[in-house]
């Protein structure tokens, strides 16, 4: 039996999480779909399903096995419109992981956008903080925002972002406004509790030497738009990336700190797995977001416009 046919069988019945259901989905026997899937299994050496008379189970080798196959078989479909030339419409499947700020505040707008361009588009979003690893679960690329730890993926830089220390005019009212980042050490502090030290703050002054700051702690949290409403309560000073803060301050309801200094600049991401052969509609989508974002992106205007 053709290991591809195998292959598309599995898929179907995963996708249908029926037998039946994916027999008719391919317009085969429900016995030939079961005899590949034995077929299969045994050339793996592995159990990919866990059938019983009432349901069936995946097991996690088959979820694995699943999402490595259904990314094979849109790349095919790809391959084969490319050697024919029969189509220029993007199509499949783009699987993206993104931080849960930047996914919502900046990178959503961007997939809508792709996918009116493209309308065969498929998008599966994975928004969250955890760190995830895109071999192990089938992922296009990932946004990554910082220093880019995992050596075994290839990255392509799609705008730089630097930080901003702020604080809301109440608390500048009452506190005073900090001349120099030491005079941050006097004053409470919200911080992003995903960094090694979210109590030390890095800078570099207008002659590039570096420094830091050891900050009271106030409080701690993992998400910075949670930071950002805690700011603008007059709880405390921040230290957080301009794509988050830049809405407060051109609302007026947060105000840049002491920004002749550099807050630890970085960059944003696409990272992928190395390949051979890179899906289309995967370089087509980070051309996009390196052409949306530009050179100096719209979430730091507010910087720019500051300084002219």
């Amino acid at each position: 039996m053709n290991e591809l046919t195998q292959i598309k069988s599995f898929v179907a019945l995963v996708e249908s999480r029926s037998i039946s259901k994916a027999a008719e989905r391919m317009d085969i026997a429900v016995s030939a779909v079961s005899r590949r899937l034995k077929e299969l299994e045994s050339g793996l050496g592995v159990q990919l399903v866990q059938r019983t008379t009432r349901r069936m189970h995946i097991t996690e080798a088959g979820e694995k096995f699943y999402r490595r196959c259904g990314r094979l078989l849109d790349d095919l479909e790809e391959a084969k419109r490319e050697a024919n030339n029969t189509a220029t419409a993007l199509s499949g499947t783009l699987k993206i992981a993104t931080p849960l700020s930047f996914g919502v505040a900046h990178l959503s707008p961007a997939v809508a956008a792709f996918m009116h361009l493209h309308p065969q588009i498929k998008i599966e979003l994975d928004m969250s903080d955890r760190r995830i690893d895109l071999v192990e679960e089938g992922l296009d690329l990932a946004i990554r925002i910082g220093a880019l730890e995992d050596s075994s993926l290839m990255a392509r830089k799609l705008a730089s972002v630097r930080h901003v220390v702020c604080a809301s005019p109440d608390f500048l009212n009452r506190h005073g406004i900090p001349s120099t980042p030491q005079d941050l050490s006097a004053l409470p502090a919200l911080c992003y509790g995903n960094l090694s030290q979210p109590d030390t703050w890095h800078y570099h002054d207008k002659d590039s030497k570096p420094g830091q700051v050891k900050v009271p702690m106030r409080m701690r949290a993992n998400n910075g738009d949670a930071l950002v409403e805690a700011a603008i309560a007059g709880l405390g000073v921040l230290c957080e990336p301009s794509f988050i803060v830049h809405g407060s301050v051109e609302r007026g309801v947060l105000k840049p700190l002491l920004t002749d200094y550099q807050w630890n600049p970085m960059g944003i991401f696409a990272a992928y797995p190395q390949t051979k052969h890179m899906p289309t509609r995967v370089r087509a989508f980070i051309d996009f977001l390196v052409s949306s974002f530009g050179d100096t992106p719209y979430w730091e205007h507010f910087l720019t416009e500051r300084k002219g």
